[in-house]
């Protein structure tokens, strides 16, 4: 599975402005809504509903808020650096400044399971995380995100 068929050309917010974990979840469920066309509410409830189980901070500044809806059909994936740490009652109590959103079908069983895995290892290298922060702009971070170089299509 390859991240470029999880996040869509749009999937990444290089500058996001919030103040606090549900600010920050409700401006990803609707730029969500946006590229998947389920309603932002539905997104931002599924979201909410996880983050009761438990916080979806998992350290050194990341958080990798997910869920299922039935409304899908394929994984969808959505990456946010913040301008500003928030608290995400993560589990280092360290603030966040690095989201992936993850949205899977709900009959999507093994293969949501692979790709929380397979975001959770990448951002779990200092290397990858060091460089999305130094990143100027959407594409830049798209680019290091999926390993793709953004010289590629261009002739």
């Amino acid at each position: 599975m390859e991240l470029t068929n999880v996040v869509p050309p749009g999937g990444v917010i290089a500058h996001l402005r919030v103040a606090n974990k549900k600010q920050a979840l409700q401006e990803l469920a609707a730029r969500a809504a946006h590229l998947t066309g389920v309603h932002e509410r539905t997104i931002f409830d599924i979201l909410l509903e996880r983050e009761r189980l438990g916080t979806t901070g998992v350290g050194q500044g990341i958080a990798i808020p997910h869920g299922k809806l039935d409304q899908i059909d394929h994984l969808f994936g959505l990456f946010a650096r913040l301008d500003d740490p928030i608290d995400f009652e993560a589990i280092d109590e360290q603030p966040v400044d690095l989201i992936f959103l993850l949205l899977a079908p709900q009959e999507s069983g093994a293969d949501h399971l692979k790709a929380l895995a397979k975001v959770s290892r990448l951002l779990r290298d200092r290397d990858i995380c060091e460089k999305i922060r130094q990143s100027d702009g959407d594409e830049a971070i798209y680019a290091v995100l999926t390993g793709t170089s953004q010289q590629q299509g261009a002739a």
